[in-house]
Order: C-alpha cells, then sequence, then structure tokens
C-alpha cells in the first residue's frame, strides 16, 4: 500500500463499517427484549390505576424515576428495557400471576418510596419553615404504601393450569 493512496485503507474501513457496524434489527433480535408489539399485551386491571397514582407525585407522594423502576425490576429478577415510565411498569406487572410476586414487587417499591420518606424527613429536620409541605408529601407516600396492601388482598390468583373456558 502506498503511504499517500489511501482509497485501499479507505475501502478496508468501508467493508469494516458495512460488515461490523450496521445495524439490522431483524439480524440482532434478541428475545428477551421487549418490543413495542409487547406494549399492547393486556395487563392485569390494577396496573392502569397503579401507574396514574403510583407515577404522579402530587398524589403519591414521591417521584419514581426510570432508573428507580429499572432497579425495582431488577431487585425482583425481572428484566425490563428503559422506556417510558408508564411502558415500564406495565411491564413489571404483565405477567403478574400470584399474590407473593406482587408483595416481593410492592416491597420493593415501599423501599424505594422508604428512602424517599427518609430524604423529606431530612429535609424537614434541615428547614423547618418548610416542614409541612414535607410532611404532606409523607402522608401521601404512607397512603400510597397502604393502597399496595388493598392490592394485594383484592388480587385473585390465577393459576396456570386453569382452564379459561371450563366453567
Amino acid at each position: 500500500m502506498n503511504k499517500d493512496d489511501l482509497s485501499d485503507l479507505r475501502a478496508e474501513f468501508d467493508k469494516f463499517v458495512k460488515d461490523s457496524c450496521t445495524f439490522n434489527p431483524e439480524d440482532n433480535k434478541n428475545p428477551n427484549d421487549i418490543t413495542d408489539k409487547d406494549d399492547e399485551v393486556p395487563v392485569p386491571q390494577f396496573v392502569d390505576a397503579l401507574t396514574a397514582k403510583l407515577l404522579a407525585p402530587a398524589i403519591s407522594g414521591v417521584y419514581l424515576s426510570r432508573l428507580d423502576i429499572k432497579r425495582i425490576a431488577e431487585a425482583i429478577d425481572e428484566s425490563i428495557p428503559i422506556k417510558e415510565r408508564v411502558k415500564m411498569v406495565r411491564a413489571l406487572f404483565r405477567h403478574t400471576n400470584s399474590k407473593e410476586y406482587l408483595r416481593t414487587a410492592f416491597n420493593e417499591i415501599n423501599r424505594h418510596i422508604n428512602g424517599r420518606v427518609l430524604i423529606y424527613k431530612e429535609l424537614a429536620e434541615a428547614f423547618p419553615s418548610s416542614s409541612s409541605i414535607f410532611e404532606e408529601q409523607i402522608t401521601k407516600a404512607k397512603s400510597t404504601m397502604r393502597m399496595f396492601e388493598q392490592i394485594i388482598e383484592d388480587f385473585e390468583e390465577i393459576e396456570p393450569s386453569d382452564d379459561p373456558l371450563s366453567i
């Protein structure tokens, strides 16, 4: 190769890019990835009401970020992609079929909420004139955690062997 002639190098680089760097979604599809089509899969009835209340800080008292939801999923051995928060919560509860799974998931969410409550308490102590605002958020957070217990109580377990057509 001639030092002044870079056409060989350019051709080699183009071949490398074509072979290694271009992304064709059909070739590199991971079966564990959740696609937009998977977002349309039905979820248990409580999930829509849960997301409306849990993801609104004005109602729940805390803000759960996408990273928080991802950490919650990882803590209960679930793998969900980072997307919109609503889609992530739907993916987290998509295959819920037992109270034990719900209890485990809600316990992990409670851990995150309790972390925020501790932060609110520290801020209320550091800034006494704002303590009423933090107390209000703490009250909302505790109410949200009580809602989880009600959801667990009301949940009807689905056995994989149940035939939906037999009565």
